[in-house]
């Protein structure tokens, strides 16, 4: 597929980015946005997943600035659950150089369907698994080698497992696991994107395109996340996993 390169798609895809990175930040989910885009440029699924890592590693790097800078982070306890998803990562990402699009919508269509259950799920089960969980918290470890390997394989969706990981697992508040998310992934997506670099499966000029409006979206839905707490977290979350669900269920 002969690659697109006109100037209205190259500013949709910046504008895309912006709405991605706002998402991401807030929930999880931006890269359903952003993967078809890369796509219809003309990219390849190896490509395009790719590619997608240098807006990742921008939009993460900038909510992770903009937060400790609103003096919301724990780094000492970030560093030790993104250091556990350091392997799974680069096993994912070197696993994910030969993927097609049928194994990619596949599966993101389970993943999705494990976090919609758990979604609606009643509260007094939710909060029954959550008091469970709570009683372990040592599980995160091998949870985040486990996210780790699926955000290093596709990333698309990752951000709903780390949160649910770590809210049900910690115990903590919305935007305190929504520090810990952005760090995590910042800090994994280097590895991963170095293995897709390495094998040629980066272009360079729509990331840095997409990378820039996604960094810019991220920057402010940190800051809109720490003034407005738990509340605008949940929100964009629910917009978030409704998108996804109407995205695979091919509704738009």
């Amino acid at each position: 597929m002969e690659l697109v390169f006109d100037p209205k798609y190259i500013l949709l895809l910046f504008l895309l980015g912006n709405l991605a990175g706002f998402i991401n930040v807030m929930a999880g989910g931006g890269s359903i946005l952003t993967l078809p885009m890369l796509l219809f440029l003309g990219l390849d699924a190896a490509v395009a997943n790719g590619t997608n890592r240098i807006a990742i590693f921008a939009l993460t790097l900038s909510a992770t600035a903009s937060m400790k800078r609103e003096n919301v982070s724990d780094f000492k306890l970030s560093w030790k659950m993104a250091v556990f998803t350091l392997p799974g990562a680069v096993i994912g990402a070197m696993l994910a150089q030969d993927i097609s699009n049928e194994l990619f919508k596949t599966i993101l269509a389970w993943v999705m369907i494990g976090i919609l259950v758990m979604i609606i799920l009643p509260n007094n089960k939710k909060k029954f698994l959550i008091n469970k969980l709570k009683h372990f918290p040592k599980l995160i470890y091998p949870v985040m080698i486990v996210i780790g390997f699926y955000g290093g394989f596709i990333q698309v969706g990752v951000g709903f497992l780390l949160m649910l990981g770590i809210g049900s697992i910690l115990d903590l508040s919305l935007l305190k696991v929504n520090m810990h998310k952005v760090f995590i992934v910042l800090v994994y997506t280097i590895p991963a994107l170095a293995i897709f670099s390495f094998q040629g499966n980066v272009n360079l000029l729509l990331g840095l395109v997409l990378a820039s409006g996604m960094g810019f979206g991220a920057w402010w839905s940190a800051k809109l996340a720490i003034k407005r707490g738990d509340g605008i977290i949940r929100l964009f979350l629910m917009i978030s996993i409704a998108l996804i669900s109407l995205k695979l269920l091919n509704i738009y």
